[in-house]
Formats: C-alpha cells, sequence, structure tokens
C-alpha cells in the first residue's frame, strides 16, 4: 500500500514540476563573469525560479562516475516501500563483482550473511559514496538481476525528459556507454530533490549505520565543516560528488542564502591519481555560487499594468486598436546593475484582431532578453503571454457589412458571378441565333406566299 502511495507522490512531484514550468517558459541566460572554472561542463540554475543563469558545455556527453547514484536513491525510494523497516540481505557473491575495480565502498562487507535496512544502505551510498551499497539495493529491486534495476533507470531517464543520458550500471563505474549531460542531471536531482528524506541523507556528513563502530564520512568537503578545509562552503548543502580517470571530477551540489537558491552540475574537472588529485569542482561551485549570491537579483522586467504594445481592432464603433498587456507581472534573475536599457522585449502578435474581445484574452507571446551592452548578444530570459487590456465589443452594422464584404470578395462567389455571367453571356448567343433563324424561317415563308 505505501509502495502504491511513493509512486503516485512521485508522480505527483513530477508532474507539480511540469506544471509549474509550462506557465511562464523559464530562460537560459548564461550571464558573463569573472569565475575561473576547469569543469568542461556546468549548469547553474536559479531553484526559485528554474532560471539557468551561467552554462559551459551543458549538453556535451560527460561520464557521470558517482554522480550516477542520484539515479540510483530515485529508482530504489520509489521501489522500497518502508525504508526504516525494510531489511535487505547482503550477499557476497554481489560484493565481489566490485573486486580490482577501484570502487569506493562503505562498510556493507561487514554485514555479509545478515541484513541491512534500506535507510542504511542509502546513507552508505551517498555519504560515503558506497558502490557496494549500490549494487545491494540494484540488485535487491532488480530481483538478483542487476541489469533489470539498470532497465529501470534509463526508462526513468527518459520519462523526466533526458536526452542525452543512458546508464550501464548503479554505481558510476566507468563505462562507454554510460553517459549523461549537466542538463539532463539538472533534471534527475530537481526530481530527486522531491522524494523522501534524499536532502536529508545527501547533506549528511556523518552517519553509523545500526551494529557498525565506525562512522560513514562524506566524500563532500563543500559541505563537511570539520573535514572540508579550504573546499568548506558555508551556504553548500549536498548533493553528491563522483570521481574516475575518464570522468574527472564531478559534482552536483546546492547553495541557499539571503532567499536565493543554486543549483550547480559540474562535470569532468581535471583529475589525475597521483597527479592532479584537486577538487576543483569544488572551488568552481563556490566561485559560482559567490558570484550568483552577491551579483544577481530577482527583478520584474514586465508588469501587468503596463503596456507591450498597440494591436489594430476590427469590427468595432469608434475603437481601432487597443494596448496589449503582459498576462502577469513577470520576474527574472539579473545583474544587480540592471537596467531597462539592458531589457528587450519582443511581441509576437497578429497585425489585427476582431471584436468582440473580452478583457484578459490572449492576443499572442512576449519574450524577455537581457542584453549586458551594444556588442553582447542578447540573452532569453522569459515568455508571457500577452493579453488584452481591455473589453470590446462588437459592432453588429460593421459585422454586417464586413460579412457582406467577404461574400464579395470570396473566391466561390467571384466564381458564381463569372459563371452567372458566362450563362447570361451563353444565352444571349443562343438568342440572337434563334432570333435570326426565326427571322429566315418567316422571310422564306414570306418569299413562298408570294
Amino acid at each position: 500500500m505505501r509502495k502504491t502511495a511513493i509512486k503516485t507522490l512521485s508522480l505527483l512531484c513530477m508532474l507539480c514540476i511540469i506544471i509549474c514550468s509550462a506557465f511562464t517558459t523559464a530562460g537560459a541566460a548564461s550571464y558573463p563573469n569573472d569565475v575561473k572554472t576547469q569543469s568542461d561542463s556546468i549548469l547553474l540554475v536559479n531553484m526559485d525560479s528554474g532560471q539557468t543563469v551561467y552554462e559551459k558545455d551543458a549538453d556535451a556527453k560527460r561520464y557521470p562516475a558517482s554522480t550516477t547514484k542520484i539515479m540510483t536513491y530515485i529508482i530504489a525510494v520509489e521501489n522500497i516501500a518502508d525504508l526504516d523497516n525494510t531489511k535487505i540481505p547482503i550477499k557476497q557473491s554481489v560484493l565481489d563483482v566490485l573486486k580490482n575495480t577501484g570502487s569506493s565502498l562503505a562498510n556493507v562487507e561487514n554485514h555479509v550473511g545478515k541484513s541491512m535496512t534500506a535507510i542504511d544502505l542509502l546513507y552508505s551510498m551517498m555519504v560515503p559514496s558506497g558502490n557496494d551499497a549500490a549494487m545491494v539495493l540494484a540488485d535487491y529491486i532488480g530481483d538478483g538481476n542487476v541489469d533489470n534495476f539498470v532497465e529501470m533507470m534509463n526508462e526513468k531517464a527518459k520519462e523526466l525528459g533526458c536526452k542525452n543520458t543512458h546508464f550501464a550500471n548503479p554505481d558510476g563505474l566507468h563505462d562507454p556507454n554510460h553517459y549523461t549531460t549537466a542538463r539532463d542531471m539538472y533534471k534527475i536531482t530537481t526530481y530527486a530533490l522531491t522524494l523522501p528524506r534524499f536532502e536529508e541523507i545527501t547533506n549528511t556528513c556523518t552517519y553509523t549505520c545500526d551494529g557498525d563502530d565506525t562512522p560513514l564520512v562524506t566524500t563532500n568537503y563543500l559541505i563537511d565543516a570539520n573535514r572540508g578545509g579550504e573546499y568548506y562552503y558555508m551556504y553548500a548543502k549536498g548533493i553528491k560528488t563522483g570521481t574516475t580517470n575518464e570522468a574527472g571530477r564531478c559534482l552536483v551540489t546546492t547553495a541557499s542564502a539571503d532567499g536565493y537558491s543554486y543549483m550547480a552540475i559540474l562535470l569532468h574537472a581535471p583529475y589525475e591519481e597521483g597527479v592532479t588529485e584537486d577538487y576543483a569542482t569544488m572551488t568552481d561551485a563556490a566561485d559560482l555560487f559567490r558570484w550568483a549570491l552577491t551579483s544577481l537579483e530577482m527583478n520584474t522586467v514586465a508588469t501587468s499594468s503596463k503596456p507591450l504594445c498597440e494591436v489594430k481592432v476590427n469590427l468595432a464603433w469608434g475603437k481601432n486598436s487597443t494596448l496589449l498587456y503582459p498576462e502577469t507581472d513577470l520576474s527574472a534573475i539579473v545583474p544587480k546593475d540592471c537596467t531597462d536599457e539592458n531589457i528587450i522585449i519582443e511581441q509576437d502578435v497578429p497585425e489585427s484582431i476582431d471584436a468582440p474581445i473580452d478583457k484578459g484574452t490572449v492576443v499572442g507571446k512576449a519574450t524577455i532578453y537581457y542584453k549586458a551592452d551594444e556588442n553582447s548578444k542578447k540573452q532569453k530570459l522569459a515568455e508571457v503571454n500577452v493579453v488584452a487590456g481591455e473589453k470590446i465589443e462588437l459592432s453588429g452594422i460593421l459585422y454586417v457589412f464586413n460579412v457582406i464584404g467577404t461574400v464579395f470578395q470570396s473566391y466561390w462567389f467571384i466564381v458564381v458571378i463569372a459563371l452567372i455571367v458566362l450563362i447570361l453571356i451563353i444565352y444571349l448567343i443562343i438568342s440572337k441565333i434563334s432570333s435570326k433563324r426565326k427571322k429566315k424561317k418567316r422571310n422564306v415563308k414570306h418569299y413562298r406566299n408570294l
């Protein structure tokens, strides 16, 4: 029963995300900044509005390493009804698959021959990035076949609208057929944040599983005040790290301060074991968060009380045009030094509209852009419906004249008139010919009677 409830709740959460994003289409502005980043793919999104504020090769396919486990978490939570009380047996055969793979491990092997709760396995997977916990969960949910679980991961990716993602395993170990993009990972993580316990678990620095003496420790120095050192960033929360030689450093994380929240996806930062082991993703994330939180702000870029344009009105007595307004007030994240000169509004409305028109009738759309200066490209912020600002009645007289005019100008009317004219011409010709024949016959009869 609870399993069904979790699935229903998850579906509703996803529908809410889709529906909320449909009213005003958030843009994908990538504002210029002075942050020097090392990650090859980056996506920085304001979580309050869904607006992208910075991106760098966000659609390039990258190996996700252990950020894969965000999707593994999704599948696990949607298929385990009671996370706290479901006991999952720990089988040595499942753990043996990871031998000599260089996997990051939790303390799962200590429980071989016993069981662990689903919640302990989720902590073991997300906090120290335990591949062993990921494999145990995948084996359990896949009914003894990890491939079944991976298929569920790929189905979910498609369901979430991921266009350039394919999973080959539940843990993120390198596989040429295992890839995603920063933009797809944002979709996956945004959905995961709606699920039970996800935010709590991914923002945990230490955790001790039932029966263990040694605590699990997070791999995310960005959120760990005790061990993070220079990488610690006080406003950061979660979410998941990842590292392999092929994937480089990867990180999904969020930060909140002063009423603003951002999510950063960073993939393929430099990493080479024994050579380049700096956590460039964490440095990049903290620097981008600092820039966004200090240099950007939510600003009203269009209001429903200020007209955007004017449109011609047909069939209204004494009313030739009407003003059009944004359907709603529209706000967007913009640089703090943004002025009206930086905002460009382009309308997509017809040349004219016919009465009757109700106030609030959607007539077209407006697209709002930001342009830093004359030499910069305009950046799309959002789209909004454009509506009529007043009610305009239909003029019956003008309507009748319009119908008559339309009839007179219509193709079929012209065809009918042409046919009538042609018939008349034929009739006149035939009548004339017939008249000549009758006259000729009368003349012939007259001569015969002489």
